[in-house]
């Protein structure tokens, strides 16, 4: 097994030593072994041979807004969806709105998209900076609604076999799913419905005016820890006195305390070492073991 043969078939569409931290909404990180763009269906059909030959483990990156990357390189494979896995279209059906969407578009320019022409049901969407495969993957969610509420199907390509979930086989929870880690979502099936098209947009205006009051700016990746039941992560932290604990280049916000907010230039690790330190403090102080909405590339599970 050899990634050289990847490298030879994919020319311009495989980069070795690939920066990756460097591509999440943290924007610190180290790089992986390789990184191969997918644009098409063509391209996955032609170039999935080489990445299972490759031998490498499969880590997709979606938007990197959940996503926490190790200082160092990693050898793994990584896949970015562009291109055609950015398409977005609707059609009527009986008393819904079916929507296909590529597992690489961003959720806000749907959810915007969307509401413009009247498509109802995914305002939610606007305040999660990530994309449709990764929400697949944690069953996104916000502003009392998930992805899993209009969700029909998505399609997954593993091991080199394309099929299709029912949301039934999702299994979907509080922000997980059935979905592995190497499991490439590459489209999604939704029903939503026809609606008012200003009031659609006037929602995303107040779910988007809410998020810049209350969440903070910078180098974040959403929520560090999911809600407890019954309970806010970002209230315990700042009961067990954890809010503007800093730890080197990394720093609970002052704004809200279940956001971290990496320094430019800052290094992963520190950020890695603050989630555990807060969980630690919120468990000595509150009795709750908090659990991390990240995933993490280069560090054991939190």
């Amino acid at each position: 097994m050899s990634l050289d043969e990847l490298v030879e078939v994919g020319g311009a569409r495989v980069k070795e030593h690939a920066p990756f931290g460097a591509r999440t909404t943290y924007r610190v990180g180290g790089t992986v072994r390789a990184l191969v763009t997918l644009s098409s269906m063509a391209d996955l059909e032609e170039l999935g041979p080489a990445m299972l030959r490759s031998g490498l483990e499969m880590f997709v990156l979606g938007n990197g807004s959940n996503l926490l990357v190790a200082d160092g390189e990693h050898d793994v494979l990584g896949v970015h969806l562009v291109g055609e896995f950015e398409s977005l279209t609707t059609r009527d059906h009986d008393d819904v709105v079916v929507v296909d969407v590529g597992a690489g578009l961003d959720l806000p320019i749907a959810a915007r998209r969307l509401a413009k022409s009247g498509v109802v049901g995914l305002e939610w969407a606007v305040g999660v900076p990530g994309s449709f495969g990764g929400a697949a993957v944690m069953n996104a969610g916000g502003h009392g609604s998930d992805l899993s509420e209009s969700l029909v199907s998505v399609t997954v390509w593993h091991d080199g076999t394309t099929r299709t979930w029912s949301k039934e086989l999702l299994d979907y929870g509080y922000r997980t799913s059935s979905l592995r880690r190497d499991d490439l979502v590459t489209s999604l099936r939704l029903h939503l419905h026809a609606g008012d098209a200003e009031a659609s947009q006037e929602r995303i205006r107040e779910i988007v005016r809410w998020r810049r009051e209350h969440q903070p700016g910078g180098a974040n990746a959403g929520s560090a820890f999911r809600n407890p039941e019954n309970d806010y992560a970002g209230r315990l932290i700042e009961e067990a006195g954890c809010k503007g604990l800093r730890i080197g280049t990394a720093v609970i916000s002052e704004k809200h305390a279940n956001f971290i907010i990496a320094d430019a230039d800052g290094r992963a690790n520190d950020v890695y070492e603050l989630l555990t330190t807060v969980r630690e403090l919120v468990r000595q102080a509150c009795g709750v073991e908090l659990v991390s909405e990240h995933r993490f590339l280069g560090f054991g599970s939190s």
